[in-house]
């Protein structure tokens, strides 16, 4: 087999390896800093479409991390990419927050619910009804299903809520047509991450806390691999799933001397 390249640029999720339920998880601030200081290029990955990468820059900062506005990369900065190379200047509906929003305004997107291009699926803190019905029907109606993210829950401080991918198998069984996900783990938010940082796969790495977002991605997009057991998957689940990573450890501390 041959040898891996230097990682020389790295991709880390947010949730579970910097942050955990609005703290700073011990070592994140050590390894962005490292990062800055010797100059690598980077990227915090999030599949949470809610915020635009400002907002997020502004709420790591107060948690003390400070990551540049342009080294943040959301589902909904990717779903936007992958539509505009698709579709320039197209149509959307969308139910999401502003993160997705914002996003599609800035790629020339109008939003619209008359006979749009697509639906665009994201996650949002009151996802309606009647706003699920319209997609419904638009959907029928012959626009195309996007959805930004497939996670089926996502964490709170009073347990597990419905997320992006529960909303999206909803609206799958009431239209008989699957979305096309543009978040992890497909292989492209993490293409287009490491386009926009001029980066390439076999010298770089991704982080992450989950083996069937963050882990898949990464291996899929033929990049080096550290699962951290600071967020959702466990080690006792780790030989649950067909493919491992290409290291283990315990926190993001233990990679701070690997930049």
């Amino acid at each position: 087999m041959a040898e891996r390249k230097p990682i020389e640029s790295w991709l880390t999720d947010m949730d579970g390896v910097l942050i955990h339920e609005g703290v700073p998880i011990p070592g994140a601030d050590a390894f962005i800093r490292k990062l800055r200081d010797t100059g690598k290029p980077f990227l915090v990955l999030t599949n949470n479409s809610i915020y635009t990468a400002r907002d997020l820059h502004a709420r790591l900062r107060r948690m003390g991390l400070d990551v540049p506005v342009e080294n943040i990369w959301t589902s909904a900065l990717a779903t936007a990419k992958f539509l505009d190379d698709q579709r320039p200047g197209g149509t959307a509906y969308v139910i999401g927050e502003a993160g997705l929003t914002t996003a599609l305004h800035d790629i020339g997107y109008v939003l619209t619910d008359h006979e749009p291009d697509y639906v665009v699926l994201g996650e949002t803190r009151t996802y309606s009804f009647e706003a699920m019905t319209k997609a419904v029907r638009l959907i029928n109606n012959g626009a195309r299903f996007i959805c930004t993210n497939p996670d089926e829950t996502g964490p709170s401080l009073e347990g597990p809520l419905p997320a992006t991918g529960s909303v999206a198998a909803l609206i799958t069984k009431a239209t008989g047509k699957d979305p096309y996900f543009a978040g992890k783990p497909n292989p492209l938010m993490m293409r287009t991450g490491l386009n926009a940082i001029g980066a390439h796969s076999e010298s770089s790495a991704m982080i992450g806390d989950r083996m069937d977002t963050d882990i898949l991605a990464g291996l899929e997009a033929g990049m080096q691999t550290f699962l951290v057991l600071t967020g959702l998957t466990t080690e006792a689940e780790i030989d649950r799933f067909p493919f491992r990573p290409s290291k283990i450890v315990k926190s993001i501390a233990d990679i701070v001397d690997r930049v």
